[in-house]
């Protein structure tokens, strides 16, 4: 078991170019869409930063170092990151008809499939658990213009990026093994969590604190476990459904590289690479 958890992979990587391509729009199309939508997630996080150093009663710097012990704010960065580099690799097919990232070494094939697995994944639980749980405003908006563009953007736009990335491109449905993985990367950062409350002194999410939530703290983290491994699932389900209604039945194979060369192979033969193939 473990030996296929940790595997990368042996089958072809990516012949499609699934990654790279859309069956709704041309590669120069999703390479812009996709360079957009990082650039407004760079622009929210950098800005936030710039914003609160310059407002002492947001908390100043202070507050700006804080926030990268939040979920919220890491998958936020690694949403902007996937989409910078998801258009690096769209724009050298497009332009080159060969993309960058299959050149790449097969670990750090396995670890993009990953991180999109994680961003088609985590916004969704991020949203859910922000206006189910955490929202302090009941049936008002945020007080300030800032702090509701900011929370937009971070607990609601994060989830159209997400569902963007599983209706456009041509992915594949990813692997079951890394569920797993993001479970991992959740325990990672629970301990984050704990130990940002002993070194700064304050719990990221009032729901990991055992003063207010007792014993419910244990079925807060498990019940966020439960919810990744179903949003995982749903998201898997849609992704196939996608590949079947646009591909099967409508017949668009996708929208390829006018320069590229060679035979392509049916989807139904490739599965998305990652850390195991299935």
């Amino acid at each position: 078991m473990l030996p296929r958890v940790l595997a990368f992979g042996t089958d072809p990587w990516d012949p499609t170019y699934r990654f790279e391509t859309s069956w709704l729009i041309p590669p120069y199309a999703l390479f812009a869409l996709r360079a957009l939508f990082s650039l407004y997630a760079f622009t929210t996080l950098l800005f936030n930063i710039g914003y609160q150093c310059a407002h002492a009663e947001l908390g100043g710097c202070s507050q700006s170092r804080d926030g990268f012990s939040y979920f919220t704010v890491l998958t936020y960065w690694g949403l902007a990151f996937y989409l910078l580099f998801a258009a690096a690799h769209t724009f050298s097919y497009a332009r080159y008809s060969t993309p960058l990232l299959n050149r790449w070494p097969r670990p750090l094939q396995a670890l993009h499939a990953l991180l999109y697995s994680s961003v088609t994944t985590y916004p969704f639980l991020v949203t859910i658990v922000y206006w189910g749980i955490l929202y302090a405003y009941g049936s008002s908006w945020f007080p300030t213009p800032y702090g509701g563009w900011s929370n937009v953007s971070q607990h609601a736009l994060n989830s159209f990026f997400a569902l963007f990335e599983i209706v456009v491109p041509r992915t594949a449905p990813q692997p079951w093994v890394h569920v797993l993985w993001l479970i991992v990367l959740l325990a990672l950062y629970l301990a984050l969590a704990y130990v940002t409350r002993a070194t700064k002194g304050f719990y990221t999410y009032s729901f990991l604190d055992p003063g207010k939530t007792g014993s419910l703290v244990a079925a807060y983290v498990f019940g966020i476990a439960a919810a990744t491994i179903i949003i995982f699932g749903i998201v898997k389900g849609l992704i196939w459904t996608r590949r079947w209604v646009t591909e099967e039945k409508m017949g668009r194979r996708g929208k390829f590289a006018k320069t590229t060369t060679g035979s392509r192979t049916d989807v139904e033969e490739h599965e998305l690479g990652g850390f195991a193939s299935k």
